[in-house]
């Protein structure tokens, strides 16, 4: 038997509890790279605490998402998924359809939650059609039967209930027919969030909030209630713009703004615009910190 001197032992005692460290080390930190599911609202729906957002500079049927390309936008949906993020947030003005259809030929579809919105204003490039059609356009560039949340985009004025009565009976049309799980609307006024509070059509709600009142319809103090009255309400309370669509960009403010948002406990989920792991990533591990 070899005899070892106490130099030796205490280096080998230090390397081994070294060893433990790390491991212990990196499993925490897998741990928090992993997100974990949330219930959204009463809608019956589980999605990831943040949603892969596909529309940062979403316009024209682009956005920085679609103009990494196809391959690189795959890639990065399948490290999201590992990493427990499936829930996917489409439009059809970020022309992010044709890539999700993609993301499934890698990913079962009954493992991810897909959000997609119908814009309702006309305008040079795209030409708003009837809902039904619309949806049949949708699920076959997506290349699925069912869409599980569709929400009428960019509300601006309390009384799109009225305006928009036909979509809304369209949609309700759709649910009962299997083609969608849940309904509701993106909110870019107060009027209209306020009014989406309350209106017992609506399952799903996505506003703008943050911390700072950048990009949002009125000042946190006044928004954050309203979301708060929401979710009370049953309704699935979504966030975005958490950092500001860009305005928010010093590492601790950000940090500061995601913590707030999560913390209120008012906000299910967040949709947050991403095009590399990384970012990802820095996302992840504050949702886990705070949640």
């Amino acid at each position: 038997m070899t005899r070892l001197s106490r130099r030796q032992f205490m280096q080998r005692t230090a390397a081994g509890m070294a060893g433990l460290l790390a491991h212990r080390s990196l499993a925490a930190d897998q741990q928090l790279l992993k997100i974990k599911p949330v219930a959204l609202g009463k809608t019956g729906l589980h999605v990831s605490k943040l949603a892969f957002g596909t529309g940062t500079r979403g316009w024209k049927l682009v956005s920085d998402q679609t103009r990494i390309g196809t391959d690189a936008f795959v890639e990065l949906a399948t490290q999201l998924y590992d990493r427990g993020i499936t829930f996917l947030d489409c439009a059809d003005i970020y022309g992010s359809h044709i890539f999700v259809r993609e993301v499934l030929k890698k990913i079962p579809r009954d493992k991810v939650v897909i959000m997609s919105k119908i814009w309702t204003q006309p305008n040079e490039w795209l030409t708003p059609a009837p809902v039904p059609q619309t949806l049949d356009r949708f699920r076959k560039e997506l290349g699925t039967d069912y869409i599980d949340i569709v929400l009428l985009h960019c509300m601006t004025s309390g009384d799109w209930p009225t305006r928009l009565q036909q979509q809304r009976d369209d949609l309700t049309a759709a649910v009962d027919k299997g083609m969608v799980k849940a309904v509701g609307v993106s909110c870019h006024n107060l009027d209209a969030l306020k009014t989406a509070s309350q209106d017992p059509w609506v399952n799903v709600i996505l506003g703008r909030i943050n911390n700072k009142g950048a990009n949002m319809d009125d000042t946190p103090e006044k928004v954050m209630p309203v979301l708060k009255q929401a979710h009370e309400n049953g309704k699935g309370v979504l966030g975005m713009k958490i950092y500001g669509c860009g305005l928010i960009t010093k590492a601790e403010e950000r940090e500061a703004s995601l913590k707030w948002v999560v913390e209120s406990g008012n906000v299910d989920s967040m949709t947050i615009g991403i095009t590399s792991l990384s970012q990802a990533e820095e996302n992840i591990r504050l949702v886990n910190l705070y949640c």
